[in-house]
């Protein structure tokens, strides 16, 4: 979602004045969470982009670089960014209501889809490409840093970085007074319904043709990535000071420089030290602001909360049934009610220890909703959320498309990752010369 007011909250460091670590952590806790009724969401969807009529087949990259020139042109409401490998991003303009998002991306991505098309490519809603090797379409200092960086906890951050896509909700951090719309209760309950979500839309099981054994293969791949890079603060009641330590104890990705040079990438030097040794330069508002971006824990608070544990969807409009329910779930406040008590017992499987590194979240991953409590919490949520939709005025074509993804998904303790699986089955039950019928 992109939003001038979700930038870092002014004061008065400058963007090229040395930051201490006091500094740092006021700013932070300043612009982690800007508190006030829940009005607006937005959503930023990521798509492969694929040959639309052999999607085994790579896309050149000269093709890619065509068709995203062209798609530079069209008169989008959404900003449109891609991604290192070359996944196709819309980052939906804050929206104030649910009704006015959804319109808004579909509307784009119509354009969009129409304009690939006439280059005979198309956009694919998986949450991991189940067939190509990660591969790097930009060519930027930036991506440079973050592969370098990346590389030295194995292959999961390339593969993040070229070969997955997601869906992710954002919403505004809530009020500052307790109750359900509270920004610590909000906190708190996206990092216990993350999990739900995750599991009912898991939709990444397969890699290099073959089944990884994870529904998500996109989330294991970030729980890979390390918790320093890729995992949440402890929870606490004091989310605004925990996201503060968090961000002063994460490690450095990478030191920007000016010029076309490459930028350094220091190993293990975390912000605090940054700023208390001042090298290889004194870090600046600028290197704080860039910092935030490099880390990518399950729930981001980025003047609003980002939710980003969504795999991409199947189909067109898959992508709407995820904004649909989180919605309903964190802005009514009859349903936010029902989701805390239907995840409250979930907590007690984190161990305490933070997201995603723990087995809750790592089961949801792996198994999704065949596992049983995920489930019947998923079916809680989901019928509270479509009791809510209603409330919210939400489209009866929105309210069909998350009472479908119940009934086929949900309740069968399914998940789209599911129907892959089936498919890489029967494909490989008719390889082998097997009798694949029911």
């Amino acid at each position: 979602m992109s939003d001038a007011s979700t930038a870092p909250a002014g004061g008065c460091t400058q963007p090229d004045t040395a930051l201490s670590e006091a500094e740092v952590e006021a700013l932070v806790r300043g612009i982690c969470f800007k508190t006030g009724p829940p009005r607006r969401i937005g959503v930023e969807v990521e798509w492969l982009v694929h040959e639309l009529r052999a999607p085994q087949l790579p896309v050149t990259l000269e093709r890619l670089e065509a068709a995203y020139a062209a798609l530079r042109t069209l008169p989008l409401r959404s900003a449109l960014t891609v991604e290192p490998g070359g996944q196709l991003e819309l980052s939906s303009p804050p929206a104030a209501s649910l009704t006015e998002c959804v319109a808004t991306v579909s509307a784009d991505l119509d354009a969009v889809r129409a304009a690939l098309r006439d280059d005979g490519l198309t956009l694919v809603g998986l949450g991991h490409d189940p067939w190509h090797e990660p591969r790097r379409f930009l060519r930027e200092p930036r991506y440079d840093a973050m592969e370098t960086c990346l590389d030295r906890t194995g292959p999961a951050g390339r593969a993040m970085m070229c070969t997955s896509a997601s869906v992710q909700v954002c919403l505004d951090a809530g009020h500052e007074e307790p109750g359900p719309l509270g920004f610590v209760r909000r906190w708190w309950l996206a990092h216990h319904l993350g999990p739900v979500l995750l599991a009912a839309f898991a939709n990444s099981p397969l890699a290099g043709h073959r089944p990884t054994g994870w529904v998500s293969t996109r989330q294991l791949l970030w729980t890979r990535i390390g918790a320093g890079r890729a995992g949440g603060p402890p929870l606490d009641t004091d989310p605004r000071g925990a996201w503060a330590r968090h961000v002063l104890d994460s490690p450095v990705m990478c030191v920007r420089q000016q010029g076309d040079g490459p930028w350094h990438v220091p190993e293990g030097l975390t912000f605090r030290e940054w700023t208390r040794k001042g090298r290889p330069r004194p870090p600046t508002r600028e290197d704080l602001d860039y910092h935030v971006t490099t880390l990518f824990p399950p729930v981001r608070p980025r003047g609003h909360l980002e939710l980003r544990m969504i795999d991409a969807q199947p189909g067109d409009d898959g992508w709407i049934v995820p904004l649909a329910v989180t919605a309903a779930l964190f802005d009514d406040p009859e349903a936010t009610e029902t989701a805390y008590r239907a995840v409250k017992p979930l907590s007690e499987r984190t161990l305490g220890l933070p997201a995603p590194h723990n087995p809750l979240w790592l089961d949801a991953a792996r198994t999704g909703l065949a596992d049983t409590e995920l489930r019947e919490v998923a079916v809680s949520c989901f019928t509270a959320a479509l009791d809510a939709l209603p409330r919210l005025g939400a489209s009866p074509e929105v309210t069909a498309a998350v009472t479908a993804h119940l009934d086929r998904y949900v309740v069968r303790g399914r998940c789209p990752a599911d129907d892959l699986l089936d498919r890489q089955r029967a494909t490989d039950g008719r390889a082998h010369g097997k009798d694949i019928r029911p």
